[in-house]
């Protein structure tokens, strides 16, 4: 009998192991139907024709501006994501714009899709990510400086606070053209409907009072 060399082994190990991994969501949901005039998206947009695409579909002109900061969190982000730039389509990329005010934050979210990486371009800024349960939920955080560059791996729960005391711009680069944000206070305490005070409770190890102020706040969104 005859045995397959194991590079050739490996080989096919390897690639059954690729043709099984699913792809990536660009959305947060997609359930299954047999009734195929009632689908609107599989993973992304429709695509126009590329005989109708111009230049002006590959030109995004919305991070030029300053975002306003005049609100509860100091700080504004501006997307150029595929639903504002649609030349990203298909492409895996996206990005946008950081403004901060003195003491701005943005808050502790999660990008489900995509990795992201910030370039502080004024100002300072204090930055980390926290790493999952099998790592201990483990901080990882710097003070940026004007040039500094720094990046939070795909889904971990990451902020950034502006520390100075002048304005601060930082942009961001991210590996998904719809990457999503989930803000952390927002999901929890702001879920429509609300989650269960039992749930809460119980999760955050406080007395149901809290939990009800918590809930009754306005969260804030700035994207």
């Amino acid at each position: 009998m005859k045995y397959l060399p194991i590079s050739l082994l490996i080989l096919a190990l390897a690639t059954a192991t690729a043709f099984a991994y699913d792809p990536s969501p660009l959305q947060d949901i997609c359930v299954a139907t047999n009734d195929p005039n009632s689908g609107v998206f599989v993973n992304g947009k429709f695509c126009k024709d590329p005989k109708q695409a111009s230049a002006d579909d590959f030109l995004f002109m919305g991070l030029r501006n300053p975002g306003n900061t005049a609100n509860p969190l100091g700080s504004k982000v501006t997307q150029a994501f595929v639903d504002q730039f649609p030349g990203l389509n298909t492409l895996g990329i996206s990005m946008a714009r950081l403004d901060f005010a003195p003491g701005g934050l943005n808050p502790p979210h999660t990008h489900p899709r995509g990795t992201e990486v910030l370039v502080v371009v004024e100002g300072m800024l204090l930055v980390g990510f926290v790493t999952s349960n099998q790592l201990n939920n483990t901080l990882f955080t710097k003070v940026l400086y004007k040039g500094d560059v720094f990046v939070f791996p795909i889904g971990l729960i990451h902020f950034q606070l502006n520390t100075g005391n002048t304005n601060a711009l930082a942009f961001a680069g991210l590996s998904s053209q719809n990457p999503g944000v989930i803000t952390i206070a927002n999901a929890v305490f702001g879920a429509k409907l609300p989650i269960s005070a039992d749930v809460l409770t119980k999760a955050f190890q406080v007395d149901k009072k809290e939990v009800d102020y918590l809930q009754a706040q306005f969260w804030y969104d700035n994207n």
